[in-house]
């Protein structure tokens, strides 16, 4: 851990070092490689003048990982975080929100953190690892965006029962007292009180090539592998990993064979898909970006498409599973109805997509709860978009064949991230196939290069 000219070997703040165990891996054969990221400083609450601060509120209605209407009664519906020897009735998710706050870096800031970049470890060589593309430490904005005149902060609050604040988007390596001076130069932050110091880290990751689709490594039976290990970033990230590491670390005590979800099922399966046939150069972040079928992936089909998993696994009580069934019959059903029955001027689903008036649907309907309502919409509404997809999906077994002319133009590409069109440009691929197997080209990037090649057929005959 870097701050400034100091290092020292930790954990996280304060916690111990993993070297043993890292020292294990490699004894049993596992490759590690090392990665590198940040982590803002953490401020006192009660330092801050909120008055010079632009208010974000929370979502009025906010979407929810969790699926609340197939739960059952409202202590299932709250969120806790239990201690040992504690209990707490829970937070319903939605009530008494906590606002973050805004505010921006300015020429003062920018100038401390010109004079001070040959202090910070990740401009004076001691850190070596590749670290998150898209989560740049201030000393990188500052140094890339020069014509930029501010950056934006976030600040978040760490808790309801704490005053420690969280400043998304100052992640830093330069030495205490010139994060200080650096904060207390930012609007709102001139009398701050630094509780924590940002500093960076350097960490062990094992190329998660070397591990099954199951999350079991190849090396070592019975050892499963999930998060920031396998070289990714990211909260979401790591407990999408847990869970399916932690399902199949129970299905092979069992004998049974493994979950692994496909690319058209779930996040969690392009992420893992992406992590086991590709590898990763640079901390992982999951992009909706990534998923070539990400129409089908959309947040109220979540329970349903993956029904079947949690059936099998037992991964809710056989009460919820049953509400669930229900849902998804309920879905299926108004879904199909509202596609046949007639209204004036065709049919329910017709209406739907000419029009945004929900309120005049069959009062039935609008008596739906809203998980099933949103997901009848959007199948309804965006019919031909999910058909075209699964069109897409039966294009893609072939693109192997799909031939790239030498004089393609990758820069002409319209939607592709600049890296993807940077690794075509550099390697040039001769078909679809080649360019799919490109380390860090992901099926977003070739299905966006298939429509591209098939409107230049089309414009050429």
């Amino acid at each position: 851990m870097h701050v400034g000219k100091n290092k020292n070997e930790g954990g996280r703040m304060g916690d111990f070092n993993a070297k043993t165990l890292s020292t294990s891996f490699q004894e049993a054969g596992i490759e590690l490689e090392r990665l590198k990221t940040g982590t803002p400083p953490r401020i006192l609450g009660s330092s801050v003048d909120f008055s010079k601060l632009e208010e974000q509120t929370g979502d009025r209605e906010p979407t929810l990982f969790a699926h609340h209407d197939t739960r059952g009664s409202l202590e299932d519906r709250m969120f806790h975080v239990e201690r040992p020897g504690q209990s707490f009735q829970g937070w319903q998710p939605g009530t008494e929100q906590v606002s973050c706050w805004i505010t921006y870096t300015n020429e003062k800031t920018a100038s401390i953190i010109q004079d001070n970049l040959h202090l910070s470890a990740m401009y004076s060589g001691e850190i070596s690892g590749v670290g998150p593309r898209y989560c740049p430490s201030i000393e990188d904005k500052v140094v890339r965006f020069a014509d930029k005149d501010r950056h934006q902060l976030f600040l978040e609050p760490e808790g309801r029962h704490t005053d420690e604040w969280y400043i998304n988007g100052i992640s830093t390596s330069l030495p205490f007292s010139v994060q200080v001076d650096m904060l207390r130069s930012v609007e709102g932050l001139h009398n701050v009180t630094l509780m924590r110091a940002a500093y960076a880290v350097e960490y062990d990751f094992a190329p998660p090539t070397q591990l099954f689709p199951s999350l079991e490594s190849k090396k070592v039976e019975n050892l499963f592998f999930a998060g920031q290990i396998n070289g990714t970033s990211g909260y979401e990230e790591a407990g999408g990993q847990g869970l399916i590491a932690g399902m199949n670390a129970v299905l092979k005590t069992r004998g049974e064979s493994p979950v692994v979800l496909g690319r058209h099922q779930a996040y969690i399966g392009v992420l893992i898909d992406d992590l086991v046939t590709k590898g990763t150069q640079e901390p992982y972040r999951m992009f909706t970006s990534r998923a070539e079928y990400r129409l089908l992936l959309n947040h109220h089909s979540a329970e349903l498409r993956l029904l079947e998993t949690v059936e099998r696994c037992a991964l809710v009580r056989p009460d919820r599973l049953e509400r669930m069934k229900e849902k998804a019959q309920s879905v299926d059903h108004w879904a199909e109805k509202l596609n046949t029955d007639k209204t004036k001027g065709g049919t329910w689903g017709d209406y739907l997509r000419r029009n945004e008036a929900v309120h005049l649907l069959p009062e039935a309907f609008r008596n739906l709860s809203p998980g099933v309502r949103d997901e009848v919409l959007y199948r309804v509404k965006y019919q031909g978009y999910l058909e075209r997809e699964l069109r897409n999906i039966e294009k893609l077994k072939n693109v192997e064949h799909v031939k790239i002319p030498n004089e393609f133009d990758f820069k002409s590409i319209k939607g592709m991230r600049a890296e993807s069109i940077q690794k075509l440009e550099s390697i040039r691929p001769q078909s679809l196939g080649q360019a799919s197997r490109i380390s860090g080209i992901n099926p977003a990037d070739i299905s966006i290069l298939l429509v591209m090649l098939e409107a230049r057929r089309g414009s050429a005959v």
